[in-house]
């Protein structure tokens, strides 16, 4: 944590008015990429050589994952199946309740696919959270295409959700928004949120650039931290 925080306990009577929570889905909501484990899985060959053009910033995650997806080869049923498989941070539901009980609002943002994130939500009980995210699309039986409905010609990734700009919507409603995540795509957003809770290499870019943050390893420790950052920080406002 580069920034000192104020410990309240849960008890505390104090509003929390004025944020909201926007949180990246996969690596950090989810234990594994879902992405990544649909194309290891259905993908055809050529997805990977997508994959080292996105890295080496030859083209943006929009047209890297429209290519990747217009690969898979797997029917709706075995999409479904595998989805089933994928699981999420056991503290998460935990997290989620807490933020509701708190006045909070949290919406799931990613660069990930509707689809999946929904299913994987739902199946964990957490069907009530907000998903923004790239639309995934059947166009066959064994076929999908990829939609961007939440992409940005400003955005500066090329992302097919650009989430600087969700971020800045939520701002302008709520005031101030406590953005979660852990990796590469969540490195221009951190930068414009009123304060980060970070994992993996987000933790370094935050360190490395001076953003206001607080690290963690699973939601058990995010949910002790959501009231003592909010509350702490509209007492030092």
């Amino acid at each position: 944590m580069n920034k000192r925080i104020p410990i309240f306990s849960s008890s505390s009577s104090q509003s929390s008015t004025g944020w909201m929570v926007q949180s990246d889905f996969d690596g950090t909501i989810s234990l594994l990429d879902v992405t990544d484990t649909l194309l290891n899985r259905f993908g055809k060959p050529g997805w990977q050589e997508l994959e080292d053009a996105w890295e080496r910033g030859d083209i943006g995650s929009r047209e890297c994952m429209k290519g990747q997806v217009a690969l898979l080869d797997m029917s709706e049923s075995e999409l479904q199946q595998h989805l089933d498989t994928i699981e999420i941070d056991p503290h998460f539901a935990g997290f989620a309740a807490e933020a509701k009980a708190l006045g909070i609002k949290v919406q799931v943002v990613s660069d990930g696919i509707d689809y999946a994130i929904r299913h994987v939500l739902t199946r964990h009980g957490l069907v009530d959270l907000e998903v923004i995210a790239n639309r995934l699309v059947q166009t066959g039986e064994r076929s999908w295409r990829l939609e961007s409905p939440w992409a940005s010609a400003r955005c500066a990734r090329a992302s097919g959700n650009c989430k600087c700009e969700r971020l800045a919507e939520q701002q302008a409603v709520h005031g101030r928004v406590l953005y979660i995540g852990d990796s590469t795509s969540d490195f221009c957003v951190s930068g414009k949120a009123d304060f980060v809770l970070a994992k993996y290499k987000l933790i370094g870019h935050c360190e490395s650039q001076g953003i206001a943050h607080a690290r963690f390893e699973h939601f058990g420790q995010a949910t002790q931290l959501l009231e003592q950052v909010i509350l702490g920080m509209e007492l030092a406002a």
